[in-house]
């Protein structure tokens, strides 16, 4: 694809519960920090067809993906700012002053407003240190209200939140999240809430659909190999019995689950790539055997954000139980 060269792709779309409309196909931009790498890559997906794009404060790359954003809404004029969802995050330091991360993110990409403002994690900083850590995750809420009364941002929603946080929230929030965006892959199905948000109409966005074994914050060490799902037989023999490629069957499997699903990639090809995954299906009998996958496990467990001084001292406090038996015996291996 020549620099300027446009396609379009006819893709999914589902409602959220405030009635916007969201591609479930989206471009993730984590891990993508090499100066001009998630420019390129935004520019490259926005070209291509995606109409969908996931940011976070803590990525270190906003200002980069606003520049994207000003190449081709405003330089190239192609593609309408209304005609792309955005989503970016409240990163864990900033929860005591939340308009202001929401107003330095939008500063960074060169937006007026959201469609979509993730509280990262139901943890607060800095440092995770000290069990007065304020505000509480109710308050954080609150002031995540306000930029929607304020017209900042158009809705708001959640990520790493367990079904017992997720239901907490429910009992007090004004606006109801709109997504909860969790880990989500053939090796960690995460199926408690990836129900429990179906049941309650708030989407489930799949972050690291082709897993994250070689991410520093995953906290692994080299003597504990994390499997990855693309080296996996089956999903190479399905990928192969289909003519695809094994990210490919695992971006798709997502979205045959019903999820959103923000694959990263800063690669031209594979940008492209996986965005082809809205042209085919994944027949029911290969998707009954990727169910059946036994291998489970957390390979973003949060443990940086868990301690003695914290108020999760273990992954376990977390997630609230949500956590695989893979992921304890991995942590048991790494204390020794």
């Amino acid at each position: 694809m020549s620099s300027q060269e446009y396609t379009t792709v006819d893709q999914p779309v589902t409602k959220l519960n405030t009635g916007a409309s969201i591609p479930l196909v989206g471009l993730g931009t984590w891990k993508a920090q090499k100066p001009g790498q998630v420019k390129n890559a935004v520019e490259v997906a926005l070209r291509c067809g995606y109409r969908h794009i996931d940011c976070a404060w803590t990525y270190g790359n906003q200002p980069e993906v606003g520049a994207a954003f000003d190449q081709i809404f405003k330089t190239e004029g192609k593609v309408k700012r209304s005609d792309v969802f955005v989503t970016t995050k409240l990163w864990n330091h900033h929860h005591k002053d939340v308009r202001g991360d929401c107003l330095d993110s939008l500063k960074q990409l060169r937006l007026e407003y959201l469609d979509l403002y993730l509280m990262h994690w139901p943890a607060q900083g800095p440092g995770y240190e000290g069990k007065t850590n304020v505000p509480s995750i109710k308050e954080t809420w609150q002031e995540m209200e306000k930029l929607v009364d304020e017209g900042k941002v158009k809705a708001i929603g959640i990520s790493n939140f367990s079904v017992k946080k997720t239901r907490e929230l429910l009992t007090y929030a004004k606006h109801k999240p709109a997504a909860n965006q969790v880990e989500l892959h053939p090796y960690f199905r995460n199926s408690d809430i990836s129900k429990f948000c179906q049941s309650e109409n708030i989407l489930i966005t799949a972050y690291s659909p082709l897993g994250t074994p070689d991410s520093p914050e995953a906290g692994f060490k080299e003597n504990v190999e994390a499997k990855k799902p693309m080296d996996d037989p089956l999903i190479n023999k399905i990928a192969k019995d289909l003519g695809k490629t094994p990210a490919q069957i695992c971006v798709r499997w997502n979205l045959q689950c019903g999820h959103a699903v923000i694959p990263k990639s800063v690669t031209d090809s594979r940008i492209v790539e996986n965005l082809q995954i809205v042209k085919f299906e994944i027949p029911k009998a290969h998707m009954d055997e990727l169910n059946a996958i036994s291998h489970q496990m957390r390979m973003l467990d949060g443990a940086f954000v868990c301690g003695p001084n914290t108020p999760y001292p273990t992954i376990d406090d977390l997630w609230d139980g949500e956590v695989p038996l893979l992921n304890k015996e991995r942590l048991a291996k790494n204390e020794q």
